[in-house]
């Protein structure tokens, strides 16, 4: 008899993940290349507009902990609006329902992710973390959605936030069972405007890398 279990109560730790899914960290500097080098560079306009951002959303913040609606309003839809996520040939799904089941075992594991951004093959999923926990924390959950991706052979992009700090995941399940990471970015430090600046400019290189990569063939 084949069980459902929920990915948010079943994937707790780096440790569940990595043996849920025979998923590995990748030890190559080159796995997840698009948060490190060649990242292109701002445009005055969004700059400004970034600077912005941050001014509002730090306003809000400081007369309490904001709810996570709030935080999708004030920070992260205007981001992914900014970078061109919100435009017509992505397809843009909210708590979309993904499933994954286990090799070798009676189980699917199902979640619900919080924004999916599809485009033919790329897949770039947002999770948000509870304001009250660390972005980190997200970081089982985020690899379980990710490793429900229909194109296995295609790596997968994350972005984990809970407003404050963002994290970007890269992860792809064939031939071998690989994710990495990015380095913790803070918007709550002094630097918060250079590292909204930095998480801005990754997600243009991964739309950038998206639309120079071959459309794939229409059944």
């Amino acid at each position: 008899m084949v069980v459902t279990l929920p990915i948010s109560k079943t994937i707790l730790t780096i440790a569940d993940v990595e043996n849920k899914f025979q998923l590995m960290p990748s030890v190559e500097s080159t796995f997840f290349r698009e948060w490190q080098k060649d990242l292109p560079e701002l445009t005055e306009l969004e700059k400004a507009s970034l600077d912005r951002l941050l001014v509002r959303f730090a306003g809000h913040r400081r007369r309490g902990v904001l709810a996570e609606g709030a935080v999708d309003k004030l920070i992260i839809s205007p981001l992914l609006d900014l970078v061109g996520f919100y435009e017509p040939e992505y397809e843009v799904r909210t708590e979309e329902s993904v499933e994954f089941a286990l090799e070798g075992d009676e189980e699917v594991l199902r979640g619900r992710i919080d924004t999916l951004i599809v485009r033919d093959r790329l897949w770039v999923l947002v999770i948000e973390a509870r304001r009250t926990i660390m972005a980190s924390l997200a970081l089982p959950q985020a690899l379980s959605y990710m490793m429900c991706n229909p194109e296995p052979e295609l790596p997968s992009f994350g972005l984990i936030t809970n407003g404050d700090e963002f994290i970007f995941v890269k992860a792809i399940a064939k031939p071998v069972p690989l994710y990495s990471a990015s380095r913790l970015y803070s918007l709550f430090f002094p630097t918060g405007s250079q590292d909204l600046h930095k998480v801005f400019r990754v997600l243009k290189q991964i739309k950038i890398n998206d639309l120079h990569r071959p459309l794939s063939r229409q059944a």
